[in-house]
């Protein structure tokens, strides 16, 4: 569904007129911008498939800060794997790696740890590796990247659009306060409800995160 689609939709449920594109007045403005405020709630709700990827860095020899392209302020770290070695890479604090690099002399061989060093001019999140690579390695950090606020009338959503419809419509209507008939008390508790009912499809496709077993 497009963000023109997703302003229309809550429009005719607040019995408004549809519109052409989503700047073409300062109502069709505002609900964009509540559009966008729901996008951003049920994005960070879940780890949601459709936002999952993968981000792969190469290493060079002596080389141990490296940018994850494209991944910006709202993403999240599922696990990492050196796919060269073939086995997973282990968080380490902060204080540990300056430690490591700072103070002793870091050794060079396999990267086996990461901990994350800052953004670079564009924004994107920089990593430290450790010990320091002696070599190529391919590094994959599997992730989850929410995106930004739709700005085009063509941007589509990728996550479940009814979750983003009821919450901009419950967000909406309480802006203006009234409802036709129907709370914003009530509007939100059915935007809850949608969003629980999409979250438990989406970890449906991911049992080993909600299943816990005794150690």
């Amino acid at each position: 569904m497009t963000y023109l689609q997703l302003v229309n939709n809550v429009m005719r449920r607040l019995r408004e007129n549809e519109v052409s594109t989503v700047n073409e007045n300062a109502y069709s403005k505002l609900i964009g911008e509540y559009v966008n405020d729901a996008k951003r709630t049920v994005e960070d709700a879940w780890d949601w498939t459709a936002l999952r990827s993968t981000i792969t860095v190469t290493t060079s020899d002596s080389s141990y800060n490296y940018t994850l392209t494209d991944s910006q302020n709202r993403f999240k770290v599922l696990n990492v794997i050196n796919q060269t070695s073939n086995a997973f890479m282990t968080y380490r604090g902060s204080n540990s790696m300056d430690k490591a690099y700072l103070v002793d002399t870091a050794p060079e061989g396999t990267p086996t740890y990461y901990t994350f060093k800052g953004v670079d001019a564009s924004g994107d999140n920089k990593v430290d590796l450790y010990p320091k690579p002696d070599g190529v390695y391919s590094i994959d950090f599997n992730v989850v990247l929410r995106t930004a606020d739709f700005i085009a009338d063509a941007q589509t959503l990728a996550i479940p659009p009814s979750a983003v419809i009821q919450l901009a419509t419950a967000l909406s209507a309480r802006e203006r306060g009234e409802t036709g008939g129907t709370s914003a008390a009530e509007l939100f508790a059915l935007a809850d409800t949608t969003l629980a009912d999409a979250i438990a499809i989406d970890a449906s496709y991911h049992p080993e995160e909600t299943i816990w077993n005794v150690v």
